[in-house]
């Protein structure tokens, strides 16, 4: 007993202070929301566009490129394909929105952060926050980092918000996954264990969009569009902090 509270004395404060603490630091590997300097774009040659494995990248009449993080996999090929070197990636990990259309942004526009919920369900969950996680065919990826937020280091129940193992003890679903066809039947029935009023979380771009997996025959192109999605957090898989901050923003917890 000794020795296991000398190692506990030793070892500190391992919980994140976030969001009270100083601003957090990412690494520079990292990759927040992408960025296209619209002064150095090669507006005609569209090379971002064909080289993006999801058509994450689509260019308006007047060649205005426009991105739609829903769909984007945060990887390089789209900056490495451009050879005026007018994409990058920043290191701000706040991206979750509340509408579809807010993941959709051209060159200088800032993501419309996620707004609280209305006044009668954040009554009703702002302090005790109960979610059903369904995995519908995801690649364990999200599903991960979903799970690294209920350790030490974050310690998601400090804010009131738990994973439950029963649909009907839960206050909403945090889905991640494409919808596979194997899964479709077992999200809906879950849906439906689901009480009212619920709260419905799409994290990922496969939860959102499809992911690489956009069309294919067995998987639905994430959330079905008779759903309505509460919280959309983009990513593949997005930051733990990009989760972790987009449910406290939906929670209005969120310190800005």
């Amino acid at each position: 007993m000794f020795d296991i509270l000398k190692a506990r004395w030793m070892q500190g404060y391992r919980t994140t202070r976030f969001p009270d603490g100083p601003a957090p630091q990412m690494p520079d590997r990292f990759r927040g929301a992408m960025r296209i300097d619209a002064a150095h774009c090669g507006k005609e040659c569209r090379a971002c566009a064909q080289a993006c494995p999801t058509g994450a990248i689509q260019f308006e009449d007047n060649n205005t490129p426009r991105v739609d993080l829903g769909r984007c996999l945060f990887c390089p090929d789209c900056s490495g394909a451009c050879p005026k070197g007018a994409i990058s990636y920043g290191q701000d990990y706040r991206l979750a929105v509340r509408r579809r259309e807010d993941l959709v942004v051209g060159p200088g526009e800032p993501v419309s952060l996620a707004r609280p919920l209305e006044k009668e369900r954040l009554r009703l969950f702002r302090r005790s926050f109960k979610l059903r996680q369904v995995s519908a065919g995801g690649c364990n990826g999200c599903e991960a980092d979903v799970n690294v937020l209920t350790t030490v280091g974050w310690d998601l129940g400090r804010f009131g918000i738990q994973f439950v193992a029963s649909p009907r003890h839960a206050d909403g679903l945090l889905i991640t996954g494409p919808v596979t066809e194997n899964m479709r039947l077992g999200l809906e029935k879950t849906l439906a264990a689901t009480p009212r009023p619920r709260v419905i979380i799409a994290v990922g771009a496969c939860a959102i969009s499809g992911g690489p997996y956009i069309g294919h025959k067995q998987a639905h192109d994430g959330v079905p569009a008779g759903i309505p999605v509460d919280l959309f957090i983009p990513g593949c898989p997005p930051h733990p902090l990009t989760i972790l901050d987009g449910l406290l923003r939906l929670l209005g917890r969120s310190r800005d």
